[in-house]
C-alpha cells in the first residue's frame, strides 16, 4: 500500500474497530508506523514548512464485538488503544478518547433497562472494558417507551401413550416454540391490522402519533432454527406482511424439493421413487389409493409404464390421464426450452404456484421466487439445460442471504448478527432462555514457547488432560462473554418498545440466560434500587390470544417517561385497517386462465415472392451462363439503383455519376458489362414518354405496408414500390423489370409479377379510395412501358 501511494498517508479511519481482527490490526499498525516518529517524518517539515498533523481516527465499541467467528477480538481493540495512546504520548501528540454516551435512537425505557441489565456483576463479564459501569443518556427525554417481559411458553406435556390408545392430538400437544410463534403472530396482527386495535393505545406509537405498521417491527433471534420457520408461517397465516428469514438453505425448502423432483422425473421418468413423489405431490395430487393402485403388483413394469397403461384404458378414473398428460406435456418442452422458461410457465400459466401455496402454505412463496431467480442466474453463466441446472443447484447447496434492511411494509426477521447497524420502533426477542452450546471442535492451546498456537483434537472427557480442560473452559468462557455482548446489541436495536419472551424445554433453563438477566434487571427497577422509573410486576394471560394453547404467568412491564400530551406527527396516511387480506375471496377473473392471444397475420412480401422469378437474360448468352446463380439478379439491382438516384441529378451530370457508381470495385463489373448497364439506364431516362414518371412529383422506392382481408383471414402486405406518381385523380404505380426478352403483351407477363402488382394495387386502392390506380411494368431493355389492366390484375389479387 505504501509503495503504491505517491505522497504517503496523512489520515487513517478505522470503522467498526471492535470487529477488526488481529491480522487487520497488524496492517493498521504498519501503515501508521511513521505517524508518531517525530516531526521529520512528514515531508513538509523537511522543507521548513508547517507540518500537517497526521491522524488516526478509530470508531468502535467493544461491547458490540460479536463477530468472533470472523476473528474479531475485543481484547485486541483494547490493546491497540493502549498502543496508540503510548505512541501519541511519546510523540507529544494529542490523544483524545471520546465516549459517546448519548443515544439518539432509543427511549428512556429501553436505555434504563440496558443499564440495569449490565449493572449486575453476572452480566458484566466480557461487556465491561475498563469502565466502572454502563450508563446511557437518552436524547429522546420524556418520550413514551415500553419494555415487557412475557412469561415463557411452557413445555408441552408429553405422556406415554397406552398401547391401545389412538394417536389423537390434544390441545396441549403443540410444542412450546410453535405456541410462542402463534402468540407473537397474533399480537402483531392485533397491533397492525385488527379493527379492534384501531382505538387501543397499545397499538399506537405514541411518540410518532400513529398506529403501528408491520415495517415497525423487527424480530431478532440468536440462531436460525425451526422456530423461525414456524413464526414466518404463523405470520403469513394471519395475513401479516413478512419479509421472510434473512437466510435460507434453498435445497431444504419443501417447495424447491417438489420443483427439483419434477425436473428429475422429466429427465428420467423411469425413476419410480421420484415419480411417486411427484404423483403424490402438489402438482398431480394423487391420493394414497390411486398411488397404491399404480404400484401394487406391477412386477417388472416401471411406475411410468403403469401410469400410461392406466391412462390409456381409463380404468374408470380420469385422474391417471390427467397425470400422464401433465407430465408428457412438460417432458415435450423440457428438451427445447431453458429451465427458467419451463418452470415459470409451470408456476404461472400452469398454476403450479397456486398448487404449491395451497399445499405448503404462504411461506413457500419466498423459496419459489429464489428458485426462479437462480434459474436466471444459471442461464446467464452456463448453457441452458434442465439437467445442468438441477445438478448445479443441488451440488451448490446454496444458502440465500437476503437484504432485509430495505424491506418495506413487512415485518423483519433476522439474527442479532444480521441486525448490526439496524433499528426498529418495536423489537421482539423470542429466543432468550437458551445458552450457546459448547463447541466440541478443535482446541487451540497457547504454547509457552510462543506462536503459533498448538492445535489439538480433544479426546473423551474420561481421558482429558488438565491443559485440555483449561483450554475448553477458556473457550466456553469466551462464548459466554460474546453471548452477553450479543444481548447488548439486541437490546439496543429497539427505538420505542422492547419485548422479551421465550419457551421452556423439559430441561431446566441454565442460569445466566438473557431472560434471567433481563428479569433480574427489571426486578431491580421494580424495587426502586436504581434511578429512573419503576417497573411493575404484571400477570399476563395469553389464553385470550390462543385459546386452549395459551398460557398465563407473571412478567414485568416498564414504561417510564410518559408525557402529559404528545403532539401527533404529520405523516402519510396509513392504509385502511381491516381484516387480513386472506379472508377476502379473489374475483372470478383472477382464477380464470387468460385467453390465448391471437396469432399475428403472416406477412406477405410481394417484392420477395416465394416462387422463382424468370431469368433476366437468355441462358444461351455465354457471358451470363458462366456466372453463378448468386449473381443473376445483380444487373437488375444495379439498374434499379441507378433509376432511383440519377433522376435527381441534372441531365448533363447523369452519365458521369453513373460511371462512378458502376466503376466501384464493390460491384466487380467488367467494362463492357458496366457500359451496357449504364446505356440501358440512360435510354430509359431519355425516353420522352417516360419523363412524367421521373419528374418532380414522383417518388422512388416507396415502402408500402398494410392489412388486407383474405379468404383465410387478415394478412399483412409489406413491399417496396419502384416508382410512384400521385396526382389529383390518378395514381401511377410503376415497377421496373430488366428481364430479356420482355413479354410482348400483358397476358404473357409471368404470374409472379401479376400477383406482385395486384397486391400493390390493392393496398393503394385502400389508401386512396377516391383515385384511380394505373399499374405499369417498365421493361428497361427496350425501354417500353406496359400498362396492366384492372381486369387482368383482378384475377391475381390477394
Amino acid at each position: 500500500v505504501l509503495f503504491k501511494l505517491d505522497g504517503g498517508l496523512d489520515h487513517i479511519l478505522v470503522d467498526e474497530a471492535q470487529d477488526t481482527s488481529p491480522e487487520q490490526w497488524r496492517i493498521v499498525e504498519l501503515l501508521t508506523g511513521d505517524f508518531f516518529a517525530g516531526a521529520g517524518a512528514h515531508e513538509d517539515a523537511a522543507r521548513g514548512e508547517d507540518a500537517q498533523a497526521r491522524t488516526v481516527f478509530a470508531v468502535g465499541d467493544p461491547k458490540q464485538s460479536i463477530y468472533s467467528f470472523q476473528g474479531a477480538d475485543p481484547a485486541e481493540f483494547q490493546a491497540m488503544r493502549k498502543l496508540f495512546h503510548s505512541r501519541a504520548e511519546a510523540a507529544r501528540r494529542t490523544w483524545r478518547p471520546v465516549a459517546l454516551e448519548v443515544s439518539f435512537r432509543s427511549t428512556e425505557a429501553v436505555l434504563q433497562t440496558v443499564d440495569a441489565v449490565f449493572a449486575r456483576a453476572e452480566a458484566q463479564d466480557g461487556v465491561l472494558f475498563g469502565e466502572h459501569r454502563i450508563r446511557h443518556r437518552a436524547k429522546r427525554v420524556g418520550e413514551p417507551g415500553l419494555v415487557e417481559i412475557w412469561p415463557p411458553a411452557p413445555a408441552a406435556e408429553v405422556e406415554d401413550p397406552q398401547p391401545w390408545s389412538l394417536p389423537l392430538a390434544g390441545a396441549s400437544d403443540s410444542p412450546a416454540p410453535l405456541r410462542l410463534a402463534r402468540l407473537i403472530a397474533q399480537r402483531i396482527w392485533y397491533w397492525t391490522q385488527s379493527a379492534e386495535g384501531a382505538e387501543d393505545p397499545a397499538c399506537r406509537l405514541a411518540a410518532r402519533g400513529r398506529r403501528l405498521r408491520p415495517e415497525d417491527i423487527m424480530i431478532l433471534v440468536r440462531r436460525r432454527n425451526t422456530f423461525l420457520t414456524e413464526l414466518v408461517r404463523a405470520l403469513k397465516d394471519r395475513g401479516v406482511p413478512v419479509a421472510g428469514v434473512d437466510r435460507m438453505r434453498l435445497t431444504e425448502q419443501l417447495a424447491v424439493m417438489d420443483l427439483v423432483a419434477l425436473g428429475r422425473v422429466l429427465l428420467l421418468p423411469e425413476d419410480d421413487l421420484t415419480l411417486a413423489t411427484v404423483l403424490k405431490g402438489p402438482f398431480v395430487a394423487l391420493d394414497e389409493e390411486r398411488l397404491f393402485q399404480l404400484a401394487h403388483e406391477r412386477g417388472d413394469a416401471s411406475l411410468w409404464d403403469r401410469l400410461r397403461g392406466f391412462a390409456a384404458d381409463g380404468g374408470g378414473d380420469p385422474a391417471f390421464a390427467r397425470a400422464r398428460d401433465f407430465l408428457t406435456a412438460l417432458a415435450a418442452r423440457a428438451d427445447f426450452v431453458a429451465p427458467f422458461e419451463l418452470y415459470s410457465a409451470l408456476l404461472g400459466a400452469g398454476r403450479g404456484r397456486e398448487k404449491l401455496l395451497a399445499r405448503l402454505g404462504p411461506d413457500a412463496a419466498d423459496p419459489i421466487e429464489e428458485f426462479l431467480s437462480l434459474a436466471l442466474t444459471y442461464e446467464r453463466e452456463n448453457a441452458a439445460s434442465l439437467e445442468g441446472f438441477l445438478h448445479w443447484l443441488m451440488a451448490g447447496d446454496l444458502e440465500i442471504k437476503r437484504d432485509l434492511e430495505q424491506a418495506q411494509g413487512a415485518v423483519r426477521l433476522m439474527t442479532v448478527h444480521g441486525s448490526k447497524g439496524l433499528e426498529a420502533p418495536v423489537v421482539i426477542l423470542p429466543d432468550t432462555l437458551q445458552l450457546p452450546r459448547p463447541d466440541d471442535g478443535l482446541l487451540w492451546i497457547e504454547d509457552a514457547k510462543g506462536p503459533p498456537a498448538l492445535t489439538v483434537w480433544p479426546v473423551k472427557r474420561d481421558y482429558d488432560l488438565p491443559i485440555l480442560g483449561e483450554a475448553r473452559a477458556d473457550r466456553q468462557r469466551a462464548q459466554e462473554q460474546e453471548y452477553r455482548r450479543l444481548l447488548y446489541v439486541a437490546l439496543t436495536r429497539a427505538e420505542d418498545r422492547l419485548y422479551l419472551c421465550g419457551w421452556e424445554t423439559r430441561r431446566r433453563a441454565s442460569a445466566g440466560n438473557w431472560y434471567q438477566l433481563a428479569e433480574t434487571a427489571l426486578g431491580t427497577l421494580g424495587a426502586g434500587e436504581d434511578e429512573g422509573g419503576t417497573a411493575q410486576a404484571v400477570d399476563f394471560d395469553f389464553t385470550g390470544d390462543l385459546g386452549t394453547e395459551g398460557w398465563a404467568g407473571p412478567g414485568w412491564r416498564f414504561a417510564p417517561g410518559r408525557p402529559a400530551e404528545t403532539p401527533p406527527v404529520q405523516e402519510a396516511a396509513a392504509p385502511e385497517i381491516g381484516q387480513p387480506a386472506r379472508v377476502h375471496p379473489l374475483p372470478a377473473w383472477a382464477r380464470t386462465a387468460a385467453p390465448a392471444e391471437p396469432s399475428p397475420p403472416q406477412p406477405l412480401a410481394p417484392s420477395q415472392p416465394s416462387e422463382s422469378e424468370p431469368p433476366l437474360r437468355s441462358p444461351l448468352l455465354r457471358s451470363e451462363a458462366a456466372r453463378d446463380d448468386g449473381r443473376r439478379f445483380r444487373r437488375g439491382r444495379l439498374i434499379h439503383r441507378l433509376l432511383q438516384t440519377l433522376p435527381d441529378l441534372p441531365v448533363a451530370e447523369r452519365p458521369a455519376a453513373g460511371r462512378r457508381f458502376l466503376d466501384s470495385p464493390l460491384h466487380d463489373l467488367e467494362d463492357e458489362e458496366a457500359a451496357d448497364i449504364l446505356q440501358e439506364t440512360l435510354r430509359v431516362l431519355a425516353d420522352p414518354a417516360l419523363t412524367p414518371l421521373f419528374g418532380s412529383g414522383s417518388r422512388a422506392e416507396v415502402p408500402l405496408t398494410g392489412v388486407i382481408e383474405m379468404a383465410a383471414g387478415p394478412a399483412v402486405i409489406s413491399g417496396q414500390v419502384d416508382r410512384l406518381l400521385i396526382e389529383d385523380r390518378t395514381i401511377s404505380l410503376v415497377d421496373f423489370k430488366s428481364q430479356r426478352p420482355a413479354p410482348e403483351t400483358p397476358e404473357a407477363v409471368p404470374p409472379v409479377y401479376l400477383r406482385q402488382m395486384a397486391a400493390y394495387r390493392a393496398l393503394l386502392a385502400g389508401i386512396y379510395p377516391d383515385r384511380a390506380v394505373h399499374s405499369y411494368l417498365l421493361w428497361t431493355d427496350q425501354p417500353r412501358l406496359m400498362q396492366l389492366s384492372d381486369a387482368l390484375l383482378a384475377g391475381h389479387a390477394p
